[in-house]
């Protein structure tokens, strides 16, 4: 075989091989992209799941909770109170009377009764898996609640944040313990 043919064919390897290199410089951020578009859904939707929980906590005990143990009891184990309204205020006395009124004379009467939290709030989940981040082997989301002072007062505040983002320049959370808000920062 000459030398001719032997660089050829080296050639043509090199070729092959710097073609797959681009290739996969190209592909690669593609195949991340996606896969973290796949991973990011699952992780938005457990922290929506969160956020339910908390805000529904903070409903009946009045502030929030950083821990998910006492997240966890309260939607396995607590109840929602459901006022139902019987009766009606007549249209004659609609300008004159107000609900209190109509309840104090017998018009209407407030049956309450209550609902377990989790089969109002979280239908169809598993709150056992609510902790953990999704395609994560374990690792689960870090919780924090607290009090911050805004205009002199305190409000309650609270903050999920992904302990194992798939990109680590992007970590979501929902809440801040800085300001009152409860939207997540990819929304």
């Amino acid at each position: 075989m000459d030398i001719r043919k032997i660089i050829q064919i080296v050639l043509l390897i090199v070729v092959v091989i710097l073609g797959y290199l681009v290739y996969e410089t190209i592909d690669e951020p593609i195949r991340f992209q996606k896969e973290k578009e796949k991973r990011y859904a699952k992780v938005i939707e457990r922290l929506k799941q969160i956020r339910k929980a908390e805000i529904t906590f903070r409903e009946v005990k009045g502030h929030y909770t950083g821990s998910f143990d006492t997240l966890l009891y309260f939607l396995k184990h607590d109840s929602l109170p459901l006022v139902k309204k019987i009766g009606m205020i007549p249209d004659s006395l609609l300008d004159s009377l107000t609900e209190e009124d109509a309840i104090k004379k017998g018009l209407i009467v407030r049956d309450t009764s209550y609902i377990p939290v989790l089969d109002s709030i979280l239908t169809n989940v598993n709150v056992d898996s609510l902790p953990y981040v999704p395609y994560t082997k374990g690792a689960k989301f870090k919780l924090h609640a607290g009090l911050i002072s805004v205009s002199g007062t305190k409000q309650p505040v609270f903050e999920a944040i992904d302990s194992k983002p798939f990109d680590p320049e992007d970590t979501l959370k929902v809440g801040s313990m800085t300001e009152v808000t409860t939207t997540g920062n990819w929304e």
